[in-house]
């Protein structure tokens, strides 16, 4: 039987701490569930543990895949599959800790049947124009034109691309669920989700943004080289480039980062608040050692020194 333990959450809630401790202490192993984390590199940018927490627990997909490859949730739930079942294979308990919550339904509830990209198809519909795009995904999908940001080409490019290659509208192809059922194609979620009151959760990304400045992060991007078009949407990457091409100055260039992270946290929220299956803990209200004693004490999880 799968053994996984879920902390999952908003960025800078300090669920990447909590987690460590907790499997430090039972002996377990970390699971990352971060859609950037998981790229090799961009570690200030994307909030990595730093390198003792990563030399005391033992992290997987953390710095696993080039910048320059995509990344996404099937690929991951692969990934992350593997990982569990080898942490288990150990006698250990996997602690999975995160904030992306398509990676994290990925692993609890399995995925839609979606193709793989098709590189001739895709390069015949990046030559199309956004307009012709939208009006060619209208026809074959009426209903999913509805919901989808026609102002996103990557959306609608994979939506009109699932529609070419299945013959069928992207919506309910991507609608129809794996089977829960077939063995291996998903695992129990059990596990909390961590949150913080706003006021101080925003104060922690402010600071961890500046903090993130200090240390280096704009020497770090200067020196990224490309980048997927996945790794391309990481908080903080178009901005720091806008900055380093003499476009937007340093006080801008962290508010605007400072924003759009809080931004992402507000709809982090969101997500997981609809996932009832997760525990909620409130750590503005906690101390971190009464945060860990709680969480064992709302978990399966056997009891650490």
């Amino acid at each position: 039987m799968t053994r996984a333990f879920f902390i999952v959450g908003p960025t800078a809630t300090g669920k990447s701490e909590l987690a460590a401790d907790i499997a430090r202490g039972v002996n377990a192993e970390i699971v990352s569930a971060d859609a950037f984390q998981i790229y090799r590199g961009l570690d200030l940018l994307t909030a990595k543990p730093d390198p003792l927490t990563l030399g005391n627990v033992p992290h997987h997909l953390i710095g696993t895949t080039a910048l320059h490859e995509d990344m996404n949730a099937e690929k991951y739930r692969r990934a992350a599959m593997r990982a569990v079942d080898e942490i288990n294979s150990r006698g250990r308990l996997a602690v999975i800790v995160g904030g992306s919550g398509l990676y994290v339904k990925a692993v609890t509830h399995g995925l839609s049947p979606v193709p793989e990209a098709d590189p001739k198809l895709r390069e015949e519909l990046n030559a199309m124009t956004l307009d012709e795009l939208g009006s060619r995904l209208a026809e074959l999908d009426p209903k999913g034109i509805q919901t989808i940001d026609t102002r996103n080409r990557r959306r609608l490019t994979r939506a009109l691309e699932i529609c070419l290659l299945t013959g069928k509208a992207a919506s309910e192809v991507v609608a129809r669920s794996n089977d829960p059922g077939r063995p291996g194609l998903t695992m129990p979620a059990t596990g909390v989700f961590a949150f913080r009151e706003r006021e101080d959760l925003y104060e922690r990304i402010n600071q961890r943004v500046e903090a993130m400045f200090e240390q280096g992060v704009i020497e770090e991007v200067r020196s990224a080289g490309a980048t997927s078009a996945t790794a391309s949407q990481m908080i903080g990457l178009r901005e720091i480039r806008e900055l380093l091409e003499g476009r937007i100055s340093l006080p801008q260039c962290i508010a605007e980062i400072q924003q759009s992270t809080r931004r992402y946290a507000k709809r982090q929220l969101t997500w997981f608040r609809r996932q009832t299956n997760f525990s909620p803990l409130n750590l503005s209200l906690l101390s971190h050692t009464e945060a860990r004693i709680l969480l064992q004490m709302r978990s399966e999880l056997p009891k650490g020194s």
